[in-house]
């Protein structure tokens, strides 16, 4: 899944016309584009659960996110961080697996969960301002009982 383009607001002026260069060089090359798999992880806790995450930090990170995967180990997700919590908005444009994503306060605490399907550009957004979004495979957070006010663990939040 990818941070919806409407964030692309927040970039300032100068960077504009180079995405758009960018884009108009890529074309068809990138609509092929393999998936990011060398992105940094982090260990996150789920109550007794570990989740090894590949983090997305950078704008274009996380406007790749989980694009062009075809699968995703069960205890594997992505966690995008960003800059200032914000209603953070995603969609799941070229991203082929189903997928949860969890919007999460800087302390740890999911604040709400939206299951995505694949390959849409419906917006899934944050009922509350977050810096945090833990993408999982779809179903993950269900059959681990996790929901709306769960408290993840891990570095980005401050905890082991």
């Amino acid at each position: 899944m990818n941070e919806k383009p409407q964030n692309a607001k927040r970039l300032s002026a100068p960077v504009l016309p180079a995405l758009a260069l960018t884009v108009a060089l890529c074309g068809t090359a990138c609509a092929q584009e393999a998936p990011q798999m060398n992105l940094g992880r982090t260990q996150l806790t789920a109550g007794m659960h570990l989740i090894d995450a590949q983090v997305a930090q950078t704008a274009q990170q996380r406007q790749i996110g989980l694009m062009h995967r075809r699968e995703m180990p069960q205890h594997e997700g992505m966690l995008f961080i960003f800059e200032q919590p914000a209603t953070q908005c995603f969609w799941m444009k070229n991203t082929l697996l189903p997928l949860t994503a969890a919007f999460v306060a800087d302390d740890g605490t999911i604040v709400n969960l939206v299951d995505m399907k694949p390959q849409t550009e419906d917006s899934h957004c944050s009922t509350k301002p977050v810096r945090y979004v833990l993408e999982m495979n779809q179903g993950w957070f269900a059959r681990k009982n996790l929901k709306a006010g769960t408290k993840l663990g891990g570095a980005p939040f401050g905890t082991r």
